[in-house]
């Protein structure tokens, strides 16, 4: 083989192994993000950049109150008061990819597929109340300290307000309650649909640092 034709092979080689290595350490371990919406606020502010903990997806453990989680967005995302129902509010995820590329450009690369970060308030069989402007878990109120002063929590229009989250789900919300989507509107998210965790904030520099 000609020498010249064998290096280009070998820096091919190594390229294809470093993308591979790079796209199993996104999946599994941790990937960079960065905040685009304003539903944590003042927790995490636009542009923000995270770095997001994935190993508990990779071993599938649930995560605890108060942790900040991303999530695959649920296909249906708003409900009218007939389609309400709090004996099984879990989120709906119906427009699957098709294909082994399909699958793969949805869930390892990330293409077409929208996700979502809110804090998560409630676990498994855990009785949820939203009323008064505030959260009460299993008929006690929840402190929650990360709040703005004067935010209250409603739920507007249809939504999740009485109920008990089902096995292997979590319900979450944004910090910035009067201007967050989320499991008031669509349901608990099911374990397998939770993407990572949130570790540090890595930019601004200033504001470096673990993120409760």
């Amino acid at each position: 083989m000609d020498e010249r034709l064998k290096d280009i092979l070998e820096w091919l080689y190594c390229i294809i192994i470093a993308i591979v290595l790079a796209l199993l350490f996104r999946y599994y371990i941790g990937t960079p993000t960065i905040v685009k919406q304003v539903s944590m606020y003042p927790t995490l502010v636009q542009d923000q950049r995270l770095w997001l903990n994935r190993w508990g997806r990779t071993t599938k453990k649930m995560p605890e109150r108060g942790d900040i989680i991303t999530f695959e967005a649920p296909s249906k995302k708003t409900y009218t008061y007939d389609e309400i129902d709090e004996s099984n509010p879990v989120a709906k995820y119906e427009n699957k990819p098709a294909g082994l590329f399909g699958k793969f450009k949805y869930y390892v690369l990330e293409l077409g597929k929208d996700s979502y970060i809110k804090r998560v308030i409630a676990l498994p069989g855990e009785h949820v109340e939203i009323k008064d402007g505030n959260v009460y878990i299993n008929g006690e109120k929840l402190p929650e300290d990360y709040l703005q002063s004067g935010i209250v929590t409603d739920v507007v229009g249809a939504g999740f307000e009485d109920f008990i989250v089902p096995e292997n789900c979590v319900f979450a919300m944004g910090d910035n309650r009067t201007h967050s989507t989320d499991c008031r509107a669509f349901g608990c998210i099911p374990l397998e649909k939770i993407e990572s965790k949130v570790l540090i904030r890595i930019w601004p520099l200033n504001l470096w640092g673990k993120v409760d």
